[in-house]
Formats: C-alpha cells, sequence, structure tokens
C-alpha cells in the first residue's frame, strides 16, 4: 500500500545538479544503472525504482526534484502512475517509453508528463533533457513581474496562477506555455515558435504542443470544444486572445481546428 502523498514538492535549491534529486523509474536493471551512472556523474542525486508502487513510495518519501518514468512497469503502469504523481505533486515527468508512435507519445503527454524519451535513446541526450526541464521548473533569483490580464493572475516566482481568483493546477509545461502566452496577447505563434520558445527544442515532435495546448484549454476556457480565449488560427498557429477582443469574430480563426495537423491529433 502506498503512502499518502504530501501536497507539492519541496522547494528548489538552487540550479547546480548536486543539489536536485532525480527518481528513476524502470524495471530494466541493466538500463536503469546505466541511467543513474550518467546522472550521477553529471552531478545529480539519483534513486531508482523498478516498478509502479515503489515509485509511487519513493516519491512520496524521498520528494524528488524530478522524475524519469518507464511508461511499461510491472505492477502498475507508467501511465497510472503519473496519474497518481499528477494528483498529488508538481514534480516534473519526463516519461520514457519503448513504444514509438504517436499515440502512445500523445498518451504520456495528456496524463500530465512534461517531456518524453523514447528508447532508444542516447543517455547524454537524457541528461540534458533532464537539465532544460530542471531548469524550467527553478524559481529565479530575480524571476518577471506577475500578469494580470483577462481575469487571471500569474505569479512567476511562485509558479502560480489564479483566474478569477481560483487557483488553477497546472503542470510545468502548462504554466510555462500560458506565461509564455499571456505575456504577448494577440500575437500568433506556430508550433515551431511555441516548442522553441516554450519547450527550449530547435526541432521535436509537434504534437507536444497540441496537446499541451488542448490540456491547457481544458483548465481555462468555460467551453474547451469552443475556445475563446486560446484561439487556433488556421494554418498558422495559436493565439491568446482577451476578453475583450475575444468574442470578435476573425476571418482566419476557425474555431478549434487545430494548425496544419489532423483532428486525430486534437
Amino acid at each position: 500500500m502506498n503512502k499518502a502523498f504530501p501536497r507539492g514538492t519541496s522547494e528548489p535549491g538552487t540550479a547546480e545538479p548536486g543539489n536536485r534529486r532525480v527518481l528513476v523509474v524502470e524495471d530494466e536493471a541493466t538500463l536503469a544503472g546505466v541511467v543513474r551512472d550518467y546522472l550521477v556523474q553529471a552531478g545529480f542525486q539519483v534513486r531508482i525504482a523498478g516498478d509502479g508502487f515503489s515509485a509511487l513510495d519513493l516519491a512520496a518519501a524521498w520528494q524528488p526534484d524530478l522524475v524519469l518514468l518507464d511508461r511499461m512497469l510491472p505492477g502498475l503502469d507508467g501511465v497510472e502512475v503519473c496519474r497518481r504523481l499528477r494528483r498529488a505533486m508538481s514534480v516534473p515527468v519526463i516519461m520514457v517509453t519503448a513504444l514509438g508512435t504517436e499515440d502512445d507519445r500523445i498518451l504520456g503527454l495528456e496524463t500530465g508528463a512534461d517531456d518524453y524519451v523514447t528508447k532508444p535513446f542516447s543517455p547524454r541526450e537524457l541528461v540534458l533533457r533532464v537539465k532544460s526541464v530542471l531548469r524550467r521548473s527553478i524559481k529565479e533569483f530575480s524571476p518577471e513581474p506577475p500578469v494580470e490580464t483577462a481575469g487571471f493572475v500569474l505569479d512567476p516566482g511562485a509558479r502560480t496562477v489564479l483566474r478569477h481568483g481560483e487557483p488553477l493546477a497546472l503542470t510545468l509545461r502548462e504554466f510555462d506555455l500560458l506565461a509564455f502566452l499571456l505575456r504577448r496577447p494577440k500575437q500568433v505563434f506556430s508550433r515551431e515558435e511555441l516548442i522553441k520558445a516554450v519547450w527550449g527544442w530547435d526541432f521535436g515532435d509537434l504534437s507536444t504542443v497540441t496537446v499541451h495546448v488542448r490540456r491547457l484549454r481544458e483548465k481555462i476556457e468555460d467551453d474547451p470544444t469552443a475556445p475563446r480565449l486560446l484561439k487556433t488560427v488556421w494554418g498558422v498557429g495559436y493565439r491568446f486572445d482577451p476578453p475583450d477582443s475575444a468574442g470578435e469574430p476573425d476571418a482566419a480563426d476557425q474555431g478549434d481546428t487545430e494548425p496544419e495537423a489532423s483532428r486525430g491529433e486534437r
């Protein structure tokens, strides 16, 4: 029986890897050992869990700063582990999967993973992904000022968002995406631009952006199927419309149709 989770993770320390804890959840002992060795060499503190239930117990007790989570696990698979972590903690999650289909990758993102890596992978690239995700989860010494617009109050330092006075439960990437768009109302950004600005990737699977936009709509829109704040501009990208302009029709808008993406990616 896994323990009850405290709400939220411990406060970030510094950006130095030696102060950061990474929980590796992997049932292949050899692979887990290789990943651990590379992360330890990079200066991280590392612990390993070999199954889903052990991962939940260790996450509750150790309070990691990031979880590397295998998709296929004995007892409780990675998707369900991610769901339970998301209900209890704000820890960033990188899903590691041997399932290379787009549907499998999207499923991991939809359950709350902040990033994913497909097996086989380069351990060095994995370490870089860990560092990239952690950099975005650390409170900066001089954070950008809060944003107050369209009923939202976003505090970058505390990484909190209120909408009409009610807190929103956002993942790391959802927060970064919303913060980026709130600061740039009425500007259209392509998925390529968003994946570079928000994820810090020069290239990557653009369905990552599509999934996060859909998840964000579910949390900020009154009716996610007819978005009035986070709009799609057909063939171009996405735009945040404050309420004073959200009700105005735009010839470029096509409702909830995704830019250059099939309806299956919505």
